[in-house]
This record gives C-alpha cells, sequence and structure tokens, in this order.
C-alpha cells in the first residue's frame, strides 16, 4: 500500500515515549498507564453534545471504529443512543456478502479517519503517543450478522456452525479491509496499533481457533510487511480479546508486542502462561474506578505487584463506563506512576 504521504509529516518531537519502550519490551523507570472509552462516551463534554459530534468524539471507542470500518464496506450504519452501532440490513444468506463494496475500494473511504488521526498527533505536540484502533474480524463479523450487539451471538455463531465457508469468506474480506486500514493509520500518524477481538469469550477454544486466531495473526503479519513496503518504521502491535483467556497461550505468539488482559484474569497466572516474550496489558476491573480512591490505591498496589515492574502496560481490563468519575479515572493513573516507582526502588 502507498503511504499517500502522509508517513512523511513533519511531527512534533515525542517527549514521553514510556508507553512504547514498554511495549517493545525495554526497560522503564515507571508503569506507562492509559484508558479505553466505551460506546456511550466517557467524557461530559462529549456526551453532552451528542447531535454535534465529530470524528474525535466518536472514533476513540471499540464500537465506533467497528462502526466506521463497516461503512467503508458499504454497510449502513446508525448509532442507537446506549446501544452503539446498529445495522438495519444484517447479513443473513451468504449472497448478501455481494452488496459489500471490494476490500479495496473500501479502505479508499477512510481517507478522513488518516487526516483525523495526522490532526490528532499534531495537536498532541508530543504528549504522548497516538494509538490506533481497529475491530478484528471475528468482533467484525458479529455486528455484521447480528445488526448490532447481541448477548449470546447466536446468529454470528449460527454462520461459522452452518456456513463455515461463507464465513471464511467474510472474515477474509475484513482481513483485506484491516490491512491498508491500519498501515494508513500509521502512515497518518499512529505510533502503535490495538486490534480488539471484543467478542473472543462467545467462541471457545475451537471455533476461536478455526475462526479467530487464524486472521488475528494474518492482520499482524501483513500490516507488519506493510510497513516495511512503504518504507515505515515498525509500531509495537496489542491484542485485546476479550474473554480469550483460554487462548493467551496462542495470542502470546500470534506476531503482536502486547496482550492485553480482562479483569477475569490473574496477572500472576497469565505472566506464568505467556512467559517473558510479551509485553501485558491490563487489567482492573472498569467498577474498581467507583470505589474510593483508597481503595483504587490499594487494587492498583496489588495489580502491579502481581504483573511486575518490566514488560507490563497499566490499562482497566476493558472500556471506562459512562458514569465514571473523572477524578478517580485520575486517582487511578496517579495511583499507578507513584506505586510503580516505588516498586523500582525495592
Amino acid at each position: 500500500m502507498e503511504a499517500n504521504g502522509l508517513g512523511l509529516q513533519n511531527f512534533p518531537e515525542l517527549k514521553n515515549d514510556t508507553f512504547l519502550r514498554a511495549a517493545w519490551g525495554e526497560e522503564t523507570d515507571y508503569t506507562p498507564v492509559w484508558c479505553m472509552r466505551q460506546a456511550g462516551r466517557y467524557l461530559p463534554e462529549f456526551r453532552e453534545t451528542r447531535a454535534a459530534q465529530d470524528f474525535f468524539s466518536t472514533c476513540r471507542s471499540p464500537e465506533a471504529c467497528c462502526e466506521l470500518t463497516l461503512q467503508a464496506l458499504g454497510m449502513e450504519v446508525t448509532m442507537v443512543p446506549g446501544k452503539g452501532p446498529s445495522f438495519p440490513e444484517p447479513l443473513r444468506e451468504e449472497r448478501d456478502l455481494e452488496r459489500l463494496r471490494d476490500p479495496a475500494a473500501a479502505a479508499s473511504e477512510l481517507g478522513y479517519v488518516f487526516q483525523a488521526i495526522t490532526l490528532t498527533r499534531q495537536q498532541l505536540a508530543g504528549r504522548v503517543p497516538l494509538i490506533g484502533f481497529a475491530g478484528a474480524p471475528w468482533t467484525l463479523m458479529t455486528y455484521m450478522v447480528e445488526g448490532g450487539s447481541s448477548s449470546t451471538m447466536a446468529q454470528a455463531k449460527r454462520w461459522l456452525y452452518q456456513r463455515p465457508q461463507a464465513s471464511h469468506k467474510l472474515l477474509g474480506i475484513l482481513a483485506e479491509v484491516l490491512v491498508p486500514y491500519l498501515i494508513g493509520q500509521v502512515a497518518a500518524g499512529a505510533q502503535a496499533l490495538q486490534l480488539f477481538e471484543s467478542h473472543a469469550g462467545h467462541l471457545g477454544s475451537e471455533l476461536f481457533s478455526k475462526f479467530a486466531l487464524p486472521y488475528i495473526r494474518d492482520v499482524a503479519k501483513r500490516v507488519k510487511a506493510g510497513l516495511q513496503k512503504a518504507g515505515l518504521a515498525p509500531v509495537p502491535m496489542i491484542i485485546f480479546a476479550k474473554d480469550g483467556h483460554f487462548a493467551l497461550e496462542e495470542l502470546a505468539q500470534a506476531g503482536y508486542e502486547v496482550v492485553g488482559l480482562d479483569w477475569t484474569v490473574a496477572p500472576k497466572k497469565a505472566r506464568e502462561r505467556v512467559g517473558k516474550t510479551v509485553t501485558l496489558q491490563g487489567n482492573l476491573d472498569p467498577c474498581a474506578l467507583y470505589a474510593s480512591e483508597e481503595e483504587i490505591g490499594r487494587l492498583v498496589q496489588q495489580m502491579l505487584d502481581d504483573f511486575g515492574p518490566q514488560r507490563y502496560i497499566a490499562n482497566l481490563g476493558h472500556g471506562l463506563y459512562p458514569d465514571m468519575d473523572p477524578d478517580r479515572v485520575g486517582a487511578f493513573v496517579d495511583a499507578v506512576h507513584k506505586h510503580s516507582r516505588l516498586l523500582r526502588q525495592n
């Protein structure tokens, strides 16, 4: 893929590379920390201007990233307040795949995303690195078949059991869109990439190995090759498969520098299972931010003790919820910085 000249931007010098160094497995003076938002939008000022939302207030949640990708494939998407993306005409039969736009053409529909990334990178003025996002093929497929969110993913899983070949065809199309989309994000200024498989837990080990993992691997391999071909520097890649604890070892060997964990995984056991070849990211229960600041501090201390000081990025085990107090988020970040420095003195 051509970098479209976007990778040649004169961006402000990065003043804080702690997150990137941790992602690459290098030693850091303290543990970096960041948080992901969820649909429903987290910051109050965004929620209050729902009617006038622009790219910046919609593209910061996993659901919204999925929405952008699928719109590019020609699927009609509506945002339902409180529910996230909804697809009025979901895929019901194999012939519905013919409605989808060609993957090569779909990637070109996302130019405005790249422009927004470039603008954001400029506005960050080097304060922190910029992370690019995309939903993994299985997660995107669930939205397309279910028509939105679902508690069981029964319609999407019906495809896997009844139409395995059509499912692989669809997942392949989605991978074809994701690769240039992710490379384009780096060309535009993203300094790391996170692929999220939000619906991994609906699959279980066998289906995950057959219908999710091959595409997760394929995306990483092809993005890295594509960056090299475009003359762009490599960036660390993060895979976050929610409730995918049954595939931790496989995810650690899927070609990503960082494996994100949800809050149901014990950090010490995760480290034992994946070894020291990857950086781990996570995994405080998001609802812990409803606790007092003192309790948040205690929980963070325990979490950091369990993960250890190196090859680790602190995060929540999923996204922030809309009603969370920004002061509690601040307490979480402060506690990570404070305790991780103390850890390194021992």
